[in-house]
């Protein structure tokens, strides 16, 4: 199988929407789409400064590490995981938090399948 990663580029939909934001996406999303069959891991990062003279797109990054045939087969398999509301234990409660918000609580402003094509270990803290 294959290595990918789903990155999702994403904010509230306003200042007004950040508690629900936090509550339906820190809280629940991440541990929700992690769940999903050939997911390994799901993690949500805020922006803490700017790099260099880098434009930043977004508030929040969010990474899932993935293993498939295909992207195409990780969007599919994501999709009906996503579409089923007793996939998992917690299913219903993150559907019942959007419907809580009337609407989707999040903008996104970018997203994407990336396929790993190497990687480095670095060294680990404090060594």
């Amino acid at each position: 199988m294959t290595r990918y990663v789903l990155i999702g580029l994403c904010e509230p939909t306003s200042a007004a929407d950040q508690a629900i934001f936090d509550e339906w996406f820190i809280d629940q999303h991440i541990e929700d789409t992690s769940r999903c069959p050939n997911f390994i891991k799901g993690s949500v990062y805020s922006l803490a400064g700017p790099h260099l003279d880098g434009e930043t797109v977004s508030n929040y990054l969010s990474i899932y590490e993935v293993e498939a045939d295909s992207y195409e087969q990780a969007e599919r398999v994501l999709n009906e995981w996503q579409a089923d509301p007793d996939a998992w234990e917690g299913r219903r409660h993150h559907r019942e938090t959007m419907e809580k918000a009337g609407q989707l609580p999040i903008k996104i402003n970018g997203s994407g399948w990336y396929q790993l094509l190497k990687s480095f270990k670095g060294s680990e803290p404090g060594s």
